[in-house]
């Protein structure tokens, strides 16, 4: 398997922007959430440019494809939370659709990234 320089993967940039962009939207949550959905949101975001980092770090494509599985899996959960902020009326569904539509992106891009590793 040939290396993976993450500044280079564009799956891993919109990742990371993503995490800026919860992080922002997370600050203006009520501050009863601030051991609720708060820190959970943030957990989420962050794990999918880590376990897209880890698997990038690992010696063979069979476990960088187990890592974009978890990262995979990461975004639908965060999708869940967005749109449980909407279910909740903490955010107007406005303010998370641009997030979710960076969600669907990156759902994509991992789903092709996993097919190349498959197919060589």
């Amino acid at each position: 398997m040939k290396a993976h320089r993450l500044q280079d993967l564009m799956i891993w940039k919109k990742s990371m922007t993503l995490v800026k962009e919860i992080y922002l939207i997370t600050e203006k949550l009520p501050s009863q959430e601030k051991f609720g959905l708060i820190p959970q949101l943030r957990r989420c975001a962050i794990s999918i440019p880590s376990n897209i980092a880890e698997g990038a770090g690992r010696n063979n494509s069979k476990e960088f494809f187990q890592f974009l599985g978890i990262a995979s899996g990461s975004t639908y959960e965060l999708e869940t939370q967005l749109l449980l902020l909407v279910e909740l009326q903490f955010i107007e569904e406005q303010n998370i659709t641009p997030l979710l539509n960076d969600l669907t992106e990156i759902q994509k891009m991992i789903y092709k990234f996993k097919t190349n590793l498959i197919n060589g």
